[in-house]
């Protein structure tokens, strides 16, 4: 079964501890990550948010901030990031490689009491994964599981 998502949104961060710029398309730079991110080179060129999981966090710590508070790169719908390291995900034309689940940090309870401990269970904090190819991607996008 084919399992299809899509890209929800779109943040830069054009410094460590900067604000989440929201973006309608960014370029995507292999090996690298998104042009104009803090974040190049490494294993944690990329971070992504599941829409899905958000919004029942939302629900669980009974809050209703912006899912940019994540500090996340992409926000995708409609597709599983749990337990998905060494897994591709094409977002457009470009595929990202997993390499893990990005563990919350101290402030997401800033962003809302109890979020960081909520984030903890089933990889609802997201993931972070290197890029693999130079393209472009764009709000809207199809998102899904590739072979490699």
């Amino acid at each position: 079964m084919t399992e299809n998502g899509r890209l929800e949104a779109i943040w830069i961060k054009r410094f460590k501890r900067g604000p989440m710029d929201e973006k309608r398309e960014a370029a995507m730079l292999a090996g690298r990550g998104i042009e104009g991110n803090a974040n190049q080179g490494g294993k944690r060129q990329v971070t992504i948010i599941s829409k899905d999981a958000w919004d029942g966090l939302m629900t669980e710590v009974g809050a209703d901030a912006n899912p940019s508070e994540r500090r996340a790169n992409m926000m995708v719908s409609g597709i599983d990031l749990g337990e998905t390291r060494d897994r591709v995900l094409a977002v457009g034309s470009v595929r990202i490689l997993i390499h893990g689940e990005t563990r919350p940090c101290e402030r997401m309870d800033e962003a809302a009491n109890g979020l960081r401990s909520a984030m903890r269970t089933g990889w609802r904090g997201g993931v972070f994964g290197e890029v693999l190819d130079d393209g472009t991607i764009e709000i809207g996008d199809v998102v899904e599981w590739r072979e490699s």
